[in-house]
């Protein structure tokens, strides 16, 4: 089974926390904190497998999480790692968080992406050890791990893409052109996957073809089978339209193309501007004979290059392949989605300095990362570690920030989970 969309749920392991432990040994009544840190949480890992060529492992699981870090031990030993997960999926993915923002695009074989961060594991109370605290009495819990929804689009990688109505001949010229084996049957719709066939030349040249569903009027708005899947030959370099000569159902070819190119406009105008190369199909049967010369003149007004062919005898093909060839070698292959383009579309992350107040519903919201991390990692039933948080919330700012917003005592303030009443 073909599937192109999933939606998944990725959680990473949360870190361990530190602990609070002193040195005990004999004649040594006051060894000093050796509490040990907690272990990474593992990550949740998205990875490129080239054999991959659906995202059918992810129809009937969708929650994935990754394992905690374990919790620090006594004589400074640091809890283990958790286990990062690594999930498989094929080239052409790209992944979107649930504003529908790029993540990534994993086009290579082997290319990794973290979709979801292990938590940092806590200090053990050796870290909190000063001068004037040489006993402290108080560690870190872990970071928790991040978790999110994503969904995950493929993209096939393919030089050129097949489009046409339905009963076109798509499915027969891939066939006859490639060693892929699509359905091929005289009713529409035979094709309900996209294929993808590797076209190989005398002179050396190759390329890889996709052949999509067969489009009909108001594809663009869902209509018909070829929507789901027009997104499969955005990457390509190469459109070629496959136009029944015969038009055995009354239907004219040139309307037919006309029609095409309307749907892929307003599906996306930079998929109707790529280059074009029209396939006349069909010319085997008397009734394409009469449309050979017409839709060639039509074709020969626009400057499109047209080639008369029949997908199920075999004519033509050499000249139509060598023509696809050609003009790859004139334009850029599969072109994929800049780096930077992805970058914008991307919701930045604050800088870990950075700190925000504003109020939401009677409420003063306190926004940072690092301010966040603090409040998650601080153990709440521990009023030494609370007593820490407070003092570092007033050295990073945190007071400051909320009396110049304009805080008053006894008001309620929110971070991260925490809610709290401020008091000077």
């Amino acid at each position: 089974m073909f599937i192109d969309e999933a939606k998944i749920f990725v959680k990473a392991g949360d870190g361990g926390n530190g602990v609070v432990s002193f040195f005990r040994a004999k004649y040594i009544p006051k060894g000093g904190p050796d509490g040990g840190d907690g272990g990474r949480g593992g990550s949740v890992i998205l990875e490129v497998d080239e054999g991959l060529r659906t995202l059918m492992d992810f129809r009937y699981q969708r929650h994935f999480k990754a394992t905690r870090g374990r919790h620090g031990q006594g004589a400074n030993k640091k809890g283990a790692n958790g286990q990062d997960i690594v999930l498989k999926v094929p080239p052409g993915t790209l992944v979107k968080d649930e504003e529908r923002n790029i993540l990534a695009d994993l086009t290579e074989p082997g290319e990794r992406t973290v979709v979801a961060k292990g938590g940092m594991g806590g200090r053990g109370n050796a870290h909190f050890a000063t001068p004037t605290r040489r006993s402290p009495s108080f560690a870190e819990k872990g970071e928790p791990g991040e978790e999110r929804w994503i969904t995950l689009e493929l993209k096939l990688l393919a030089d050129v893409g097949l489009v046409g109505f339905p009963n076109a001949g798509k499915s027969t010229l891939i066939s006859r052109i490639s060693a892929a084996r699509p359905k091929i049957a005289d009713y529409p719709f035979t094709t309900l996957i996209p294929n993808l066939g590797v076209v190989s030349l005398s002179d050396g040249r190759s390329f890889v073809v996709a052949d999509i569903p067969g489009l009909i009027k108001g594809a663009h708005t869902g209509k018909g089978l070829g929507h789901g899947f027009l997104r499969h030959i955005e990457r390509t370099g190469v459109i070629v339209h496959i136009l029944d000569l015969a038009a055995l159902e009354g239907k004219d070819p040139i309307e037919d193309y006309e029609d095409l190119n309307h749907e892929l406009e307003l599906y996306d105008p930079e998929l109707a501007a790529r280059p074009q190369i029209v396939a006349g199909n069909k010319v085997d049967l008397p009734e394409a004979q009469q449309n050979i010369v017409r839709v060639g003149e039509y074709m020969m007004q626009g400057k499109i290059p047209f080639y008369p062919i029949s997908a199920a005898v075999g004519t033509g093909m050499d000249r139509l392949l060598y023509a696809v060839a050609d003009m790859l070698d004139s334009v850029e292959r599969a072109p994929r989605p800049k780096k930077e383009k992805i970058e914008k579309k991307v919701a930045k992350k604050p800088r870990s300095e950075e700190i925000s107040v504003f109020k939401e519903d009677n409420i003063w919201v306190v926004h940072g990362v690092n301010v966040e991390r603090m409040v998650a990692m601080t153990d709440f039933e521990n009023e030494y570690a609370v007593l820490h948080l407070q003092r570092r919330l007033k050295a990073v700012g945190v007071e400051d920030k909320l009396i110049e917003a304009g805080v008053q005592e006894g008001d309620t303030v929110r971070i991260g989970k925490m809610t709290f009443d401020f008091y000077l």
